[in-house]
């Protein structure tokens, strides 16, 4: 079944019925593994089909000048193009962040199964505008937040939305992100990334090995990051 993570997000933010959920799983949809790096969507391009995140991870990034800007991170469960069942040209690349699985659902099947559901429709529309308050929590600390707390709050919220999906153990999730990947979402270069890495480690705050990240101070990371996740839901 490709759509349990999507199934759990949509629960997390608006109570479904099972019936709704049977529903949603019945959707058809095509499966696809993704390469690290692979570009699922391309700017301008005219999407017929929502992607999902069934496995893995995916960012979205445009080139701005001579380096790239990543605008989002999306995490298993989460739909990064819904936006295209109304406005189909992508404004962004959307590229898998290692390897990853992805679901396509054709925009006519999401369409009929929301024109059958105010409900359903009320829990995607929501979806969208938690995207957009994440993209504002995104510009207002690109530009005002120092590079510290930037960062921390990188990975508080990283963390909050594996939570909702059932992906963290114990303080600790996977993500293949590297320090390339913060410096291209905080506005940082990274030798300014790997030094604000250190710090968070040499203050034992977090443990960050290969894909792997670990919370040891959870409080202190929230309150040094001014981090709370009421965005997110």
């Amino acid at each position: 079944m490709p759509h349990p993570k999507l199934i759990a997000r949509l629960q997390a933010i608006e109570d479904i019925s099972e019936s709704e959920r049977r529903q949603i799983a019945g959707l058809p949809s095509t499966l696809r593994q993704v390469a690290d790096g692979e570009i699922v969507l391309r700017q301008g391009e005219a999407a017929t089909r929502c992607v999902f995140v069934v496995n893995g991870f995916l960012y979205q990034a445009r080139i701005v000048g001579d380096r790239s800007q990543i605008l989002a991170f999306h995490v298993p469960g989460d739909m990064p193009c819904l936006h295209t069942l109304l406005v189909p040209s992508m404004d962004a690349d959307l590229v898998s962040l290692g390897p990853s699985i992805v679901g396509y659902v054709a925009h006519a099947q999401l369409k009929q199964l929301l024109d059958g559901s105010v409900h359903l429709t009320r829990a995607v529309w929501r979806e969208t505008l938690i995207d957009a308050a994440i993209s504002r929590q995104w510009i207002a600390r690109l530009g005002a937040q120092a590079a510290l707390p930037k960062v921390a709050h990188l990975i508080c919220e990283l963390a909050a939305r594996l939570e909702i999906v059932g992906l963290v153990s114990h303080g600790c999730f996977q993500m293949p992100m590297m320090q390339r990947h913060v410096a291209d979402a905080c506005g940082l270069s990274n030798v300014h990334v790997n030094r604000t890495i250190q710090e968070l480690r040499h203050r034992g705050l977090i443990a960050w090995e290969g894909s792997e990240i670990e919370l040891r101070r959870p409080d202190e990371l929230r309150q040094l990051a001014d981090f709370t996740p009421d965005y997110l839901t």
